[in-house]
């Protein structure tokens, strides 16, 4: 078994194709990675990251960050609505928010900005609501 120690792999041509193990890696253009998933699919590591999540305990009215990621603060809004703004910002308000909250309720994303986006959570019967464990997570491009 050899070690090769290095700070820069140039390739030949506009796309460089690195094997690591049996799966290979591609560099498709500049700050663009490819690696193969299922199959022989290639799945873009940059579009396929969370670039934003959250995980609030909002019970008791007052909201709070369990733990986060690109996520500097949240602001309430009112029952049941948190703002959560971003650490750093999206590079437009087309991203995509899965979100939770339990499984006798339902949440919803209520706005997006670049810098944020609002999260209500709401009962059986449509009625806002304050629940722990509201969890969300940002699928789209950094600013």
């Amino acid at each position: 078994m050899s070690t090769v120690i290095l700070d820069t792999i140039t390739g030949k041509s506009t796309a460089t194709t690195i094997t690591i193990g049996s799966t290979p890696v591609v560099s498709a253009s500049a700050n663009s990675m490819t690696i193969r998933g299922e199959g022989s699919n290639q799945t873009s590591i940059q579009q396929g990251l969370a670039k934003a999540w959250s995980h609030l305990n909002v019970n008791g009215g007052t909201p709070a960050i369990r733990d986060s990621f690109n996520i500097a603060s949240i602001t309430d809004i009112g029952t049941g609505n948190t703002r959560n703004t971003f650490t750093n910002a999206m590079s437009n308000d087309d991203f995509s928010v899965p979100s939770s909250a339990d499984a006798f309720n339902f949440s919803s994303v209520e706005s997006y900005a670049t810098t944020s986006y609002q999260h209500r959570v709401a009962n059986a019967s449509a009625s806002s609501t304050d629940r722990d464990h509201n969890v969300s997570a940002v699928f789209g491009d950094l600013a």
